[in-house]
């Protein structure tokens, strides 16, 4: 894609004018999932700056955590918690999507090749794991259509202002991992597996398991110089872009990380590596099967995008 027309898109898409909420209307709610009892809860996140990156004195940095920028960050909701395998089974068993074999693979959840819960616990509160970006993005589009409002995946970015939620140390509570147990499950306490979403403490803005239990999606392409290319003082820093399957940037880490990983500005890049055993010819667009600590949350932006920015946003990020 021309990459003039790309940075367009994605600059309309992230600053509208077209906004279809006020102020009055931010608030915590509960998303109910058409075709089921079940419900997505939502938190607000203010809008505010902070430094995004980690300074080079922090036990565990790695390069590609710096040079550190202060960022300017808009107002938007955040699931409180991972999306739950209960929830995206609503939009795999969705009879209004299509049967078709041909277009299975592009827009419905392809059938997995193995269980790819790998028998750590399915419904119930269990996070979705095992899946491509592609995936978690298909489940907002889906959201969106059923509901009319549109949800996303974080940009990196929000994902670490979110996670911080004001504070400025290592983890959002404070520089001593020894705390970590209280608010995640990772390889310390784990015992090798993800559990239910929501048994661990919340971060100050009520959002819980960002740390650990499963790594999270966002928007970004992975670049390793990231932040030297954001501009300080920057508003809402627009996602790296790129057509590739990999690499992409994933936060918070999961069961199965060591604690550096569950640092606020630590970043993962996903990797071929994490889909070897699909013997698929081309390999699948919605499932990993090397990679069961990888899940998502998602969130929706004060400024709702109009019909038609809504949809070009899923095409460039799907390719449809």
């Amino acid at each position: 894609m021309n990459k003039i027309v790309l940075f367009g898109l994605l600059n309309c898409f992230y600053f509208s004018a077209s906004a279809q909420n006020t102020n009055a209307d931010f608030k915590p709610y509960d998303q109910p999932l058409p075709g089921s009892t079940l419900i997505t809860k939502m938190v607000t996140i203010p809008a505010g700056s902070f430094v995004m990156g980690s300074n080079n004195n922090e036990s565990g940095r790695n390069a590609d955590e710096g040079p550190q920028k202060k960022v300017n960050i808009s107002a938007f909701w955040m699931g409180a918690y991972e999306v739950t395998r209960d929830e995206f089974d609503v939009f795999y068993k969705d009879d209004n999507l299509s049967q078709n074999d041909d277009v299975d693979a592009v827009t419905r959840p392809s059938q997995q090749y193995i269980d790819l819960s790998w028998g750590m616990g399915k419904e119930g509160g269990f996070p979705f794991n095992s899946m491509l970006q592609r995936a978690a993005i298909m489940y907002c589009r889906w959201l969106y259509t059923k509901t009319g409002v549109f949800y996303r995946l974080p940009t990196e970015a929000e994902w670490e202002y979110a996670c911080k939620a004001g504070t400025n140390t290592a983890y959002f509570f404070g520089n001593d991992a020894s705390q970590l147990p209280d608010y995640g499950w990772f390889e310390s306490n784990g015992e090798g597996k993800y559990h239910k979403v929501g048994q661990k403490k919340p971060n100050p803005w009520g959002l819980y398991d960002m740390v650990g239990n499963v790594s999270e999606w966002t928007l970004d392409h992975y670049d390793e110089k990231s932040l030297e290319k954001i501009a300080d003082n920057a508003t809402d820093p627009t996602p790296k872009f790129n057509e590739e399957t990999y690499p992409k940037v994933l936060k918070g880490g999961g069961y199965d990380s060591n604690a550096k990983l569950l640092r606020s500005a630590a970043r993962i890049k996903s990797d071929p590596e994490w889909n070897k055993r699909d013997p698929q010819i081309p390999k699948s667009k919605w499932w990993l099967t090397d990679a069961p600590s990888v899940g998502f949350r998602i969130v929706r932006p004060l400024k709702q995008p109009t019909a038609k920015e809504a949809e070009e946003f899923f095409k460039l990020y799907l390719g449809i």
